[in-house]
């Protein structure tokens, strides 16, 4: 898949203006007038472990399959679909996409297609995930610093996110998927990731400023409260509606003197929505 020919963001403009994690518990600041904060319940491994491990993560026993064989298999057509960034491939053969979907499509769980989780939400296809984590890795050597996904799902992006970057904040606004996600990782020790109970088009501002922000939903325009936070020299990539009404790719860098917009390829994303259910 053609990369777009634009400059990576600064990693050190990304990470120097991060202040330190916020206390628990927190609550979501509602930027709407009027409206009232919203509680936020955060997830957190109790571990004391490092951040994030090189080692091979631990796998899921009795699922009638070896993962190592079809993850494998998965990075090669990820690599043929022009996929190239070490770190993002790495990551991508480090989690088990099979622990993150139902029992019943566990065979179907490395093939390059989205899924069903549940509560109409589907996780996104590999191919997908890595195009847009690749996105966010482009011209970067370390990892990013503190990131921000809207929309966790099952679990399974934040779960490679987490071994791409030092600290990973991921809101879902579908309590029954938060919970689904916090079993689905429970078993990972990611001392880096933390799960949020929010609306995610609000962002979180208490975690604030990000390196780097994406969206596995996609609306008529990027939420402000998203650039707002995220970091000078930060990237955000999200699916958003552009020109005849098309959903489509897009990704946003943060400078000193102001934002750019870069549009790529269709897509087709779940929609985003407020509030929380």
């Amino acid at each position: 898949m053609k990369k777009p020919s634009m400059p990576g963001p600064s990693a050190q403009g990304a990470t120097t203006q991060v202040r330190p994690r916020p206390g628990f518990p927190v609550q979501l600041a509602a930027p709407v007038q009027g409206a009232p904060a919203r509680k936020t319940t955060i997830a957190t491994p109790s571990a004391a472990k490092p951040a994030v491990s090189a080692r091979p993560l631990p796998t899921t026993q009795g699922v009638g399959m070896d993962s190592r064989a079809v993850r494998a298999a998965m990075i090669r057509k990820l690599q043929a679909q022009g996929v190239s960034h070490p770190a993002v491939l790495a990551a991508m053969g480090l989690v088990e996409r099979h622990r993150f979907v139902d029992t019943a499509l566990v065979n179907q769980a490395y093939e390059d297609t989205s899924l069903p989780i549940g509560l109409g939400q589907t996780i996104s296809k590999p191919n997908v995930v890595a195009r847009m984590m690749e996105l966010l890795c482009e011209g970067r050597t370390e990892k990013l610093g503190r990131v921000l996904e809207i929309g966790t799902g099952c679990g399974y992006q934040a779960a490679v996110l987490s071994q791409v970057s030092r600290e990973v904040y991921s809101i879902e606004r579908l309590r029954g998927l938060h919970e689904k996600a916090r079993a689905n990782v429970r078993g990972l020790r990611l001392t880096n990731l933390h799960l949020l109970f929010g609306d995610g088009m609000l962002g979180f501002a208490q975690g604030a400023p990000y390196a780097a922000i994406i969206a596995a939903a996609g609306g008529e325009a990027i939420p402000q409260a998203w650039i707002d936070q995220l970091a000078v020299g930060g990237r955000l990539v999200a699916p958003a509606v552009t020109g005849a009404g098309q959903q489509h790719l897009v990704v946003i860098d943060k400078t000193a003197h102001g934002v750019k917009k870069t549009v790529l390829e269709p897509v087709l994303f779940v929609p985003l929505k407020s509030g929380v259910a």
